[in-house]
C-alpha cells in the first residue's frame, strides 16, 4: 500500500479540482427548486440524452468501475452476458413498464403498486425499496473509500467517514437538476478513464492485445458461455439469467431510473435515454472486462509489480497508483470518484423522494405549503446520507464488493420485481397473496446468503422466483376462498393506454 506521499501534489490538486468543480455545479442549481416536482424531476423538461448518461452513471457507480475488472481479474468473463442482455431488456422496459408511469404521470414508480394493489402495498414495497438501496448507498460509498485507502495509506475508516460527509453535502445541494448536470460531467470522466487504463495496459503488457487475449486464454479467464449447472461458480449462463430480471428491476421498476425517465419531456425522449442506456452498458461493461483481464496479464507478466494482499476490486487502483505517471493517475482516480459521487447522490435524491412521495405525504392529516417539502427534501437527504455512511462500514466486511450489493438488492428488490410483473401480467394477483411469498423468499434467501456456498449471482433470481411463483399461488387461492375481486384491465398489460 502507498503511503500518502505516493499520490502526489499534482494528484491531490487533480481531484481537489474535481472535487470542487463537483459542488459548484450543485451551489448553481441550489436555491432553484420552487416545487416537490422541480426538486425531483427537473420540471420534467430534461434532455434525454443527458438523461440517458445520468442512467448509466448513476448505477453503474464505483461498484461497476471496481467491481467488474476485480471479478474478471479473479474469476473469469462471464459478466459479459451482462453487457449483452441490457440490450435485449430495453424494449421491455419501452413496452412493459414505462407506458404504465407515462399514462399515470408518476413521480415515483410505486404511485402504479398504489393504483394496482392499495396503499399498504405501495408502503410495503416503498420501505423494501429504501432497504435495498442504503445497502447499495453503503457500497457505493465504501468503494472510493476504499480506494483512498489503498492510494494514501489513510486509516479506512476515517476515508469512509471523509467521503460520506463529502457526498451527503453535496447530495443536499441540488434536486435532480443538479444530479442530472453532474452526471453529465461524470459520465465523460468514468468513460474516459476507462479507455485511458485500457490503452495503458495494452501498452504494459509485452504482447498487447494479443498477449492480454493469449494470457487470459492459458489461465481460462476467458470463460463466458459455460454449459455446465454450478451453484458455486459464476457462469455465463447464470449470468444471463439473474441479468435479465435484475436489469429489469434495475431499469424498469427502481426509483434510481424511474425518476430520470420521468423527468424527460416525452415518451419518444424517454425510449431513446433507455436505448442509449443499454448500448452504453454494452461498451463499458466489456471494455471494464477487458481492463481486468489486461490486470491479470500485467500482474502475471511482472508478479514482483503488486503485493499479495492486493486483489479483487483493489486491483485497479493499485495499478493506476503505482503503475501510471502522476496526473494521470489522479485523473483516474478522479474517474472512480466520479462513478461513487454519480451513484450516492442518485440513490440519496431518489430515497427522499419515495420518503415524501410514498410516505410522509400519504400519511398526513394536514396540507403543507410546496416550500415546506422542499425543505423537507432536503432534510431527508442529510440524514439518509448519514445512514448511509453507517452502512458503508458493514459493506467493509465483504470480500467482493459486487457480492456485497447482490446481497442486498437481491434480498430487498427481488420480491419488488415480483410484484410489478405480478400487477402488470395478471389480473388475478393480489397483495395478500405476494406477501405470502415474501414471507417466504426473504427467509429463504438469508439462508441462502449465509447458510451455503451459493455463488452470489443466484441471490436476485432466488428471491425473485419464490416471490413470484409462491406470491402467484397464494394469490390463487385468496381469490378463490377470499373473494378477491379481479384488477382493473387498464392497470395490466392486456388493457392499458399506450402515451402520446
Amino acid at each position: 500500500m502507498a503511503d500518502s506521499s505516493g499520490f502526489g501534489t499534482l494528484n491531490y490538486a487533480i481531484l481537489f479540482a474535481y472535487l470542487a468543480a463537483m459542488v459548484g455545479i450543485g451551489c448553481l442549481c441550489a436555491g432553484k427548486q420552487k416545487t416537490t416536482e422541480d426538486y425531483f424531476l427537473a420540471g420534467r423538461n430534461m434532455p434525454w440524452l443527458v438523461v440517458g448518461m445520468s442512467m448509466f452513471a448513476s448505477l453503474s457507480s464505483a461498484i461497476s468501475y471496481l467491481g467488474i475488472p476485480g471479478t474478471a481479474y479473479k474469476e473469469n468473463i462471464s459478466l459479459l452476458m451482462m453487457a449483452v442482455i441490457s440490450p435485449i431488456v430495453a424494449p421491455f422496459l419501452i413496452i412493459v413498464f414505462y407506458p404504465f408511469y407515462r399514462t399515470l404521470h408518476v413521480t415515483t414508480s410505486y404511485e402504479y403498486i398504489l393504483r394496482r394493489f392499495g396503499q399498504p402495498a405501495r408502503f410495503t414495497v416503498s420501505v423494501l425499496f429504501l432497504l435495498a438501496r442504503l445497502g447499495w448507498l453503503g457500497a457505493v460509498l465504501y468503494a472510493p473509500a476504499m480506494t483512498l485507502s489503498v492510494v494514501t495509506g489513510i486509516n479506512l475508516t476515517v476515508a469512509i467517514l471523509a467521503m460520506g460527509v463529502l457526498a451527503t453535502i453535496y447530495t443536499v445541494l441540488g434536486g435532480l437538476s443538479a444530479v442530472l448536470w453532474t452526471d453529465l460531467v461524470q459520465f465523460v470522466i468514468l468513460v474516459a478513464g476507462a479507455v485511458w487504463v485500457a490503452i495503458s495496459l495494452c501498452a504494459n503488457v509485452p504482447g498487447g492485445v494479443s498477449g492480454i487475449l493469449e494470457i487470459a486464454r492459458q489461465t481460462d479467464h476467458l470463460q463466458v458461455i459455460d454449459w455446465r449447472f454450478s451453484l458455486v461458480e459464476m457462469t455465463g449462463i447464470a449470468v444471463g439469467v439473474s441479468y435479465f430480471f435484475q436489469l429489469m428491476q434495475d431499469y424498469g421498476t427502481d426509483q434510481v431510473t424511474v425518476q430520470r425517465l420521468m423527468a424527460v419531456k416525452t415518451f419518444r425522449g424517454m425510449a431513446k435515454a433507455v436505448i442509449f442506456n443499454s448500448l452504453a452498458d454494452l461498451v463499458m461493461v466489456s471494455l471494464l472486462l477487458f481492463v481486468g483481464l489486461g490486470l491479470f496479464a500485467y500482474y502475471h507478466s511482472f508478479p514482483d509489480a503488486i503485493v499479495d494482499k492486493i486483489s479483487g476490486d483493489r486491483v485497479l487502483p493499485y495499478y493506476i497508483i503505482h503503475s501510471l505517471p502522476a496526473g494521470v493517475s489522479g485523473l483516474l482516480i478522479t474517474a472512480i470518484f466520479a462513478a461513487a459521487m454519480s451513484s450516492m447522490d442518485s440513490g440519496i435524491n431518489s430515497m427522499t423522494t419515495v420518503v415524501v412521495t410514498d410516505l410522509v405525504k400519504p400519511l398526513r392529516t394536514r396540507q403543507y405549503t410546496e416550500q415546506h417539502d422542499v425543505r423537507l427534501a432536503r432534510l431527508l437527504t442529510l440524514l439518509l446520507g448519514s445512514l448511509a455512511t453507517g452502512v458503508a462500514f458493514y459493506v467493509s466486511g465483504f470480500e467482493q464488493i459486487i457480492k456485497a450489493s447482490s446481497a442486498f438488492l437481491g434480498l430487498f428488490a427481488g420480491p419488488i420485481l415480483a410484484l410489478f410483473l405480478l400487477g402488470i401480467l395478471t389480473r388475478r394477483a393480489n397483495f395478500r397473496g405476494w406477501l405470502a411469498g415474501v414471507l417466504v423468499a426473504i427467509p429463504a434467501t438469508i439462508w441462502l446468503q449465509y447458510g451455503t456456498n451459493v455463488h452470489f449471482i443466484y441471490y436476485f433470481p432466488f428471491c425473485f422466483a419464490i416471490s413470484g411463483c409462491v406470491g402467484y399461488a397464494a394469490s390463487v387461492v385468496v381469490d378463490v376462498f377470499g373473494g378477491s375481486s379481479m384488477a382493473d384491465r387498464k392497470l395490466t398489460i392486456w388493457g392499458r393506454e399506450w402515451p402520446s
